[in-house]
C-alpha cells in the first residue's frame, strides 16, 4: 500500500490517494476486500480525474500487461487490461492487424481507454473503441467476477464501455482486429481560411483518408479559425518492413513549469511559427511515419508543461451536423467578446453511435485548450450555456470543471445511466472525482 498525492493531466485537482498495485487476480480480490470505496487506474493520463479521489483506493493495474491469447486468422486478441497502447500496437503492427481507435498519447493503457470509449482521429471511418470489443472481463467486489459481452451481461457490457470505471475493474479484453497495410502514412496538408471554411472542406464522406482534423488559429478574430487540415492515409506502396519499437518517457506529461508561460502573446508567436511552417515550408504532400501520426503529443510534453501548477482546461464539444452553423456564430461571437486565451483550436468528425454517457454520436467534434484563470472560466462557463440551450455534448473525460446540472441537460441518457448503474451496485462501491462531480 502506497499512500500518496496524485494530480490530474490538467492539474486542476490534486489529492492525497491510497494507492495498490496488485500483481495477482487473487490480489485484486483480496486488496478490495476491506474497503467501502475504490476505482480503478490505468496510466493515470486522464486530464480529469477519473481514476482517482481524496482518501479512496486507486487500484493501479500496471502489472496486468499480458498478452493471454492471439489469435492471427481471426484477428483476434486477448490481451489484460493494465498493457499501455503503444506496447499492444507494438505487437499488433507486427502481425499487420491493430486496432485505430488511439487517443493522442501512447502509454495511455487499453484498461482506460475502454473506460473512456477512445474514438482517436479516425473516429469519421471507424468510430469508438466500442467497435472492436468482443468482451470484457470485469471483477466487482459485490458481484466477483463478471464476462461481459454482446451475448452475456450484455447491459453492463454497453455500461462498462465508457462507464468511467463505475462497474468495476476492468481485468481483460477480447478484441477485433483489423488489418493494416503500412507502418507508414502519406500526410496531405490543406489551407483553411477560417474555422467555417474548416467544416466546408472537411468531407464528411472521404473515407480514403481514415484521419482527417484540423489545427486552427486563436491569435486573430477577424480570421478566427484560419488554420490547416492534416489528411493521413496508409501509404500502401510503402516498402518498410521494419518496425521502430515504441518507447516512451512515463512521467514527463506530468511535469510543469513554475509560471504559466501562456498569455496572448506567447499564443500568437508559437500558432504564427507553426502555421508558416506547415503552410509555407513543409511539403504540402508528404511521407510520415506511424508514431508521428498516432502519437502527435509524444516527445511534445513541454506544450503541456508550459501551463504550470494551476493547469488547463480541456473542452471538447461534439456539435450534430445540422446545428454547426449556429454554434460556430455564438463560438466567435463570444470568442470576440471575452477575449479568452485559446492555446489549441482543432475541429474532426465523430460518427458513432450515441449511447448512455458516451461522448458520440454524428456531428463536428470541437477541441479547445484554455489556460486556468478567471476571463477563460468565464468563457467555458458561456460554452456550457450554449450546450444546454443546443443540447450538444460536451466531453465527461476532458473538462474538470463540468457539473451534474450541466451534464443532465446535455446527455438525454443521463438518468438511463445513473439507474442501471444504481441498479447494478447500489452501494455505489466504485468512486472517483469524475463520477462524484457530475452526480453518479
Amino acid at each position: 500500500m502506497l499512500k500518496k498525492k496524485f494530480r490530474s493531466l490538467d492539474k486542476t485537482y490534486t489529492a492525497d490517494i491510497i494507492l495498490k498495485k496488485p500483481d495477482k487476480y487473487r490480489n485484486i480480490e483480496i486488496l478490495t476486500s476491506n474497503v467501502e470505496n475504490l476505482i480503478t487506474m490505468g496510466s493515470g493520463k486522464s486530464y480529469v480525474a477519473a481514476s482517482f479521489k481524496k482518501d479512496n483506493l486507486s487500484l493501479e493495474l500496471s502489472k496486468f500487461d499480458r498478452i493471454i491469447n492471439f489469435n492471427k486468422q481471426e484477428k483476434t486478441i486477448l490481451v489484460e487490461a493494465g498493457i499501455k497502447l503503444h506496447h499492444l500496437l507494438y505487437f499488433t503492427l507486427k502481425h499487420k492487424l491493430w486496432i485505430p481507435q488511439i487517443p493522442g498519447y501512447p502509454s495511455i493503457t487499453l484498461g482506460g481507454a475502454i473506460a473512456a470509449n477512445v474514438h482517436g482521429k479516425s473516429s469519421a471511418t471507424h468510430g469508438s473503441l466500442r467497435n472492436q470489443i468482443k468482451s470484457i472481463r470485469i471483477f466487482h467486489k459485490t458481484h466477483g467476477w463478471l464476462d461481459l459481452s454482446e451475448s452475456e451481461n450484455k447491459e453492463i457490457f454497453e455500461l462498462t464501455i465508457g462507464g468511467f470505471g463505475l462497474t468495476g475493474t476492468i481485468v481483460n479484453v477480447a478484441l477485433k482486429l483489423i488489418d493494416m497495410k503500412s507502418y507508414d502514412f502519406i500526410t496531405t496538408i490543406e489551407k483553411v481560411n477560417s474555422a467555417k471554411d474548416t467544416i466546408k472542406k472537411l468531407d464528411l464522406n472521404d473515407l480514403e483518408n481514415i484521419f482527417c482534423y484540423s489545427w486552427n488559429k486563436t491569435n486573430n478574430s477577424k480570421k478566427f479559425g484560419e488554420g490547416l487540415i492534416f489528411r493521413n492515409k496508409i501509404n500502401e506502396n510503402s516498402t518498410s518492413t521494419l518496425l521502430k519499437k515504441m518507447e516512451y518517457g512515463e512521467n514527463k506529461i506530468h511535469q510543469y513549469f513554475p509560471i504559466n508561460l501562456w498569455n496572448k502573446y506567447t499564443i500568437s508567436f508559437f500558432q504564427n511559427i507553426y502555421f508558416k511552417y506547415y503552410n509555407f515550408y513543409k511539403k504540402k504532400i508528404f511521407y510520415d511515419n506511424f508514431e508521428n501520426v498516432m502519437f502527435p503529443y509524444a516527445g511534445k510534453e513541454t506544450y503541456f508543461h508550459m501551463f504550470g501548477k494551476k493547469g488547463f482546461f480541456e473542452s471538447q464539444i461534439l456539435v450534430p451536423l445540422p446545428k454547426v452553423d449556429i454554434f460556430l456564430n455564438e463560438l466567435e461571437y463570444n470568442f470576440k467578446k471575452l477575449e479568452p486565451d485559446i492555446t489549441l483550436f482543432s475541429i474532426k468528425k465523430i460518427m458513432d453511435k450515441d449511447l448512455l454517457l458516451r461522448f458520440s454520436g454524428e456531428g463536428i467534434c470541437f477541441t479547445f485548450d484554455f489556460t486556468n484563470n478567471k476571463k477563460n472560466i468565464n468563457f467555458l462557463n458561456k460554452l456550457d450555456e450554449i450546450c444546454i440551450k443546443h443540447h450538444l455534448k460536451p466531453s465527461l473525460i476532458k473538462d474538470s470543471r463540468l457539473n451534474s446540472s450541466t451534464v443532465q441537460k446535455c446527455y438525454k441518457e443521463y438518468d438511463i445511466f445513473k439507474e442501471t448503474l444504481l441498479n447494478f451496485d447500489n452501494k455505489r462501491i466504485y468512486k472517483s472525482e469524475l463520477s462524484e462531480r457530475i452526480g453518479l
